[in-house]
C-alpha cells in the first residue's frame, strides 16, 4: 500500500506520518518512509536547491526539480518496496505539486499532473491523507527560521489551501481529508482510522 501526507506547511504531515508508520509497524507491516523532495542522494541536493532562501527559481523550473526529485525517488525507493509489498508512507507526494506549483504558481493542474505522471510512470498512491487546518494556524505551527516555499506571502498558501481543496474534489476515492486540529494523539485515531489501521 502506498500512503501519502499531504497539506500546508505546520499541518502536522511530518508528524503523522512518522505516527501512522510506528502504528503499522506495531501491527507487523514492513514500513518504508519518505519526504519530498528528498530521500535519495540526488533528491537531497535537489531538496537543498529548492528549500535554499536565497535562490531564485522560475516556476516551471521549480516544478521540474520537484517532478525530478520525485522521479528519483520512485525509481530508487518507492516502486522496490512497493514491488516487495512493503508499504510506502511519503511525507507529500504528487498533490503537492499540484497545490503548489499547479495552483499557486498558475502552472495549472492539468500540465503539472502530466509531467508528474511522466517522471512517476503514473504512480500514485492508493490512499493521500490531506491534512486540514485554517492557514493562520498552520503558520503558527511552522518553524522560526523559514525555507523558500514557507517565506512566501499569505496569500501565496492561501491559494496552496485552494489547491488542495481542488485536489480533494477531484480525487475523492483517493484522498481523504482528516481534521488536523487538536492534540497529535487524536489526529492520528482519524489518520488511522482513514487507512483502516
Amino acid at each position: 500500500m502506498f500512503i501519502s501526507f499531504e497539506g500546508l506547511d505546520g499541518s502536522g504531515k511530518t508528524t503523522q506520518a512518522a505516527l501512522l508508520a510506528e502504528a503499522a509497524r506495531a501491527a507487523g507491516w514492513e514500513v518504508v518512509s519518505v519526504r519530498e523532495p528528498g530521500g535519495t542522494a540526488a533528491g537531497e541536493r535537489v531538496r537543498t536547491l529548492l528549500l535554499d532562501p536565497e535562490a531564485r527559481i522560475a516556476p516551471w523550473a521549480e516544478a521540474l526539480l520537484y517532478a525530478a526529485a520525485r522521479a528519483q525517488l520512485v525509481a530508487e525507493v518507492i516502486r522496490p518496496a512497493l514491488d516487495r509489498g512493503a508499504t510506502v508512507i511519503a511525507d507529500r507526494y504528487v498533490d503537492s505539486s499540484l497545490a503548489y506549483q499547479g495552483v499557486a504558481r498558475g502552472l495549472g493542474v492539468a500540465e503539472v499532473l502530466e509531467v508528474n505522471l511522466a517522471a512517476t510512470g503514473r504512480l500514485l498512491p492508493d490512499r493521500t491523507i490531506l491534512l486540514e487546518l485554517p492557514a493562520g494556524r498552520a503558520a503558527e505551527r511552522r518553524d522560526a527560521v523559514a525555507d523558500r516555499i514557507e517565506s512566501e506571502a499569505e496569500h501565496f498558501h492561501a491559494s496552496v489551501a485552494g489547491g488542495f481543496a481542488d485536489v480533494a474534489r477531484r480525487f475523492p476515492d483517493r484522498v481523504v481529508v482528516v481534521d488536523g486540529s487538536g492534540p497529535p494523539a487524536d489526529v492520528a485515531a482519524r489518520v488511522q482510522a482513514a487507512v483502516g489501521l
